[in-house]
């Protein structure tokens, strides 16, 4: 599924965080996750890949595919966000939903990112309780924290699209579809997602492995393969459909 704006899933109104436009915004920060509550699936970067493997199924999605963890099998439901927009304790939550309401967005020539906050957040409100600036104007702890964590997720980013182009121009996905039986026999169906063919990974050309393992990939291929073995736990907490049969797409973040 295909966000209907331009902005990155999630964000409603992001701009550029700055002391002028911003003296008297506070991030409340316990407002829980029903932001990512009708998101079936959201990116996934490579430092923590080990930890979502063994959480979600990891699949790649996109017009240039990379890595995603599916968070449900039908469109605009996450089985991981209760009716309070509490997220299931005990799972990973990934770093795209932790991440937000901020996020690093590139200027218009692609040379310059710069941190920015969604105003429509729940989370971001008017008042001085936990502001983003001091009184004079200075980024407080929070702002920085906040800073820190998207300019580490950006670099990781960067690292995790330069691992999917190689798994790309390796030949390495095939399309994949998942079709699921319910305990009482009703069928779901998901596509739109691609896998590494274990058996071409296994092909690649000796020097091309080691290539791989020098830049550290060859452990996200792992990772991958082995988050296989939670389809059936994301199956066994998807309660039934009202039609007999329905289908969805892996969401395109």
């Amino acid at each position: 599924m295909t966000s209907q704006t331009l902005f990155p899933l999630f964000y409603e109104q992001p701009r550029p965080l700055s002391s002028g436009e911003h003296a008297n915004l506070s991030f409340t920060g316990n407002t829980g996750y029903a932001y990512a509550a009708k998101t079936n699936a959201v990116p996934l970067v490579a430092t923590e890949l080990p930890t979502a493997c063994r959480h979600f199924p990891i699949v790649f999605s996109g017009d240039q595919p990379a890595p995603v963890a599916v968070l449900g099998v039908r469109g605009e439901e996450n089985l991981f966000v209760d009716a309070d927009g509490q997220w299931r304790a005990d799972t990973y939550v990934p770093a795209y939903v932790r991440r937000y309401p901020f996020i690093f967005m590139e200027n218009e020539e692609r040379s310059q990112f710069t941190l920015c906050v969604d105003e429509k957040a729940a989370s971001v409100v008017d008042g001085r309780d936990n502001p983003l600036f001091d009184e004079a104007g200075e980024p407080t702890d929070l702002a920085r924290s906040a800073l820190a964590f998207c300019r580490d997720y950006q670099n990781q980013h960067s690292y995790t699209m330069e691992f999917a182009r190689a798994v790309v121009e390796a030949d390495l996905l095939v399309e994949n579809r998942a079709d699921i039986t319910l305990a009482d026999g009703q069928r779901l169906a998901m596509s739109g997602f691609k896998v590494i063919d274990e058996a071409r990974f296994n092909k690649l050309p000796d020097a091309e492995f080691l290539r791989w393992r020098a830049n550290g990939w060859l452990a996200l291929v792992y990772c991958h393969l082995l988050s296989i073995n939670t389809w059936p736990s994301l199956v066994n907490q998807v309660q039934s459909p009202a039609p007999a049969e329905a289908e969805t797409e892996a969401a395109e973040a």
